[in-house]
């Protein structure tokens, strides 16, 4: 219990900034706090704090040390709710990430939706096409769309992504149809000029022989946007072929305002995961959030409803 109250107390007088303000805090006196400090060093055999009468500094151990004894007391903290009357208890603070147009309608309506069964958790939800170094910015999780790269984050697929080519009918009555992924060539393709995906080209699979195989095509066109729902628009307005996800594009395709084109040359799906930075210390919110959003994605009929 001594060690655990000096862990406490460590933090505390970090993130109030004076031993005062922490032991204010706590209901005891400045000495008792200083006390534990001395105890938590002379324990340890490493200075933790440089301490003037003005201020608090945290040594390059104690910065160290920090980082690991607030994930500690996170941990016990969940530990705790978890097993506590009432069942699973998060708390703190959700950092997610997600890609603008995918975020915007599969991930933003899940959000209110958790906090209602998680109270007292309060969550910030980034939307960028670009990638987000999580662990860099701090992100909790990020939701991802393609394929995963060769990384030292950790990675659940949710499900499965198939992507389509796909183009009006005006502009395919004025232009034809590709036969097969070479023709496109020949066509007006709407390219996406973001990092954040087809940076290898647009994937088909082709007959080689007994098997088939995947190639990528790396089309140009005389437009590109780094914003996919604008490819979208331009796509519905009969501009050009897009590649775009079946769940940006079924709605639509169900109307008949998209028809979709080179079909039999359709890649296997990738993936859709939830990216995070490590599997060890993740907090219980996290793990409720990826358990949350999985039990969604896998649910008959939940792209089907949300694309319409």
């Amino acid at each position: 219990m001594d060690k655990l109250k000096q862990l406490e107390s460590f933090v505390a007088v970090v993130t109030r900034g004076s031993l005062t303000a922490a032991a204010r805090a706590e209901g005891v006196a400045p000495a008792i706090m200083g006390r534990r400090l001395d105890g938590l060093e002379e324990r340890l055999g490493v200075k933790l704090l440089l301490r003037t009468t003005r201020r608090i500094t945290l040594t390059h151990e104690g910065s160290a040390f920090l980082e690991d004894c607030q994930r500690l007391l996170a941990d016990l903290a969940n530990a705790e709710a978890s097993v506590s009357a009432g069942g699973v208890k998060a708390s703190g603070h959700l950092r997610i990430t997600a890609p603008a147009g995918f975020g915007r309608r599969h991930v933003a309506p899940l959000v209110p939706r958790f906090r209602e069964l998680h109270p007292e958790v309060t969550i910030s939800l980034n939307l960028s096409d670009r990638v987000v170094d999580i662990a860099g910015e701090a992100y909790d999780c990020a939701v991802r769309v393609g394929d995963m790269p060769d990384s030292s984050l950790v990675s659940l697929r949710l499900a499965d992504n198939r992507r389509l080519c796909v183009a009006s009918p005006d502009y395919l009555a004025r232009h034809g149809k590709p036969q097969s992924p070479q023709d496109l060539a020949r066509f007006d393709c709407l390219t996406l000029s973001s990092d954040a995906s087809q940076t290898r080209g647009w994937a088909f699979s082709v007959d080689r022989g007994q098997t088939r195989e995947v190639i990528h095509f790396k089309p140009v066109g005389p437009l590109d946007c780094s914003d996919g729902q604008v490819l979208h628009d331009w796509c519905l307005g009969g501009y050009g072929i897009a590649w775009r996800s079946i769940w940006e594009v079924e709605a639509e395709i169900a109307a008949g305002a998209l028809v979709v084109v080179l079909d039999e040359f359709a890649a296997p799906p990738n993936g859709i995961y939830a990216v995070f930075p490590q599997r060890k210390h993740l907090p219980l919110r996290v793990r409720l959030w990826i358990d949350f959003i999985k039990l969604h994605y896998s649910a008959p009929g939940f792209w089907q409803t949300l694309s319409k």
